[in-house]
């Protein structure tokens, strides 16, 4: 770790690890990005992806690139990314690895949300996609009610949360009971995580609302960092610990929201980016940065694991991600026995 200081007097902290698992990150997931573009029942090679991303492409390459696939891969970016940074703020927060917004009732919220829409009131995609974002919302505002006494911290809210995530599980059961076949069919194909299908009308809404968040969420990552040492060393050094796990919460309830009115409930993408991106970077702190991009790299890449071993549109990426996610679930559940912290 390198200390840079600037003519103003800031001294800024330079990890030269961290910074490089980012770049080869980013680089990882444009490589897999466009591999995963020329994947499909008509395969592309690479080299004429990227030149029709250039703009020098074949009438018929343009189309099946720009109109079909590209927004596909453009939305498994943004999910995965929303979902890797709403991650590592949770864990951050509550100081416990097991603290993903799919564990702790936010992802469960935002699809109570969306089945609301879809059987009750046999909405739109669009509405869809509002009544995720209301849904992730009001459970995001109860969670935090609930798990408030004097400030919001470690285990309770991790407690609150499983128990909001088991109700919230059994309401989307009911909800199911309650709709006809047609509905229902829908409902299960949207809670199962797919990218199939995607469009630019999920891209733009997503990307605008990660061009506000995210850069919200990264300008808090030092008061963050010194919130994970308590919050009486956070007041000493200048930041304000429930302004700042406000903010944070609600951006990280935000994207998880938008993740999951784009994508469906893509489960625990959350819970392990984050904790990928720690052991990669071997830095402490939150990891803000790099959880995003391991979480962009993650689904996109279990997108193409899921298209070239079951075909294109034949398994929806949110099956293959809570296979892997819940092995790794139960590695971490291990290890933490192991440690004593459980």
């Amino acid at each position: 770790m390198k200390a840079l200081r600037t003519g103003g007097g800031l001294s800024v902290r330079i990890e030269p690890r961290a910074l490089l698992v980012g770049a080869l990150l980013c680089v990882a997931a444009l490589l897999v990005a466009v591999v995963l573009i020329g994947t499909g029942d008509f395969e592309i090679p690479a080299t004429d992806v990227v030149s029709t991303l250039l703009g020098n492409g074949s009438t018929a390459h343009t189309f099946i690139i720009n109109d079909l696939r590209l927004p596909r891969v453009l939305v498994g970016l943004l999910v995965g990314a929303a979902l890797g940074l709403a991650g590592a703020i949770f864990q951050s927060i509550s100081r416990n690895p097991l603290g993903s917004p799919d564990i702790i009732g936010f992802g469960q919220g935002s699809t109570v949300g969306a089945l609301t829409v879809i059987v009750l009131f046999h909405g739109s995609a669009v509405a869809v996609a509002a009544g995720s974002l209301v849904g992730g919302l009001v459970t995001g505002v109860v969670i935090y009610l609930l798990a408030w006494k004097r400030g919001v911290h470690g285990y309770r809210l991790v407690l609150v949360g499983i128990g909001a995530a088991a109700i919230l599980t059994a309401l989307n059961g009911y909800l199911l009971t309650k709709a006809d076949l047609v509905d229902a069919a829908r409902a299960y194909v949207w809670m199962a995580g797919s990218l199939n299908g995607r469009d630019w009308d999920q891209v733009w809404p997503l990307l605008a609302l990660c061009a506000v968040l995210v850069p919200l969420a990264l300008a808090y990552a030092r008061p963050l960092r010194m919130l994970e040492m308590g919050d009486d060393v956070a007041y000493a050094l200048g930041v304000r610990p429930e302004r700042t796990r406000i903010v944070l919460m609600l951006a990280a309830v935000l994207l998880t929201a938008a993740a999951t009115a784009a994508a469906g409930p893509v489960s625990f993408v959350a819970l392990t980016a984050p904790q990928v991106a720690r052991r990669l970077t071997r830095s402490p702190g939150p990891n803000l940065f790099a959880s995003l991009l391991m979480g962009a790299t993650l689904l996109i890449a279990a997108d193409l694991a899921a298209q070239r071993a079951f075909g294109a549109d034949t398994l929806p990426v949110g099956v293959l991600t809570g296979v892997l996610g819940g092995v790794y679930l139960l590695w971490l559940l291990v290890a933490e026995r192991r440690a004593g912290r459980i």
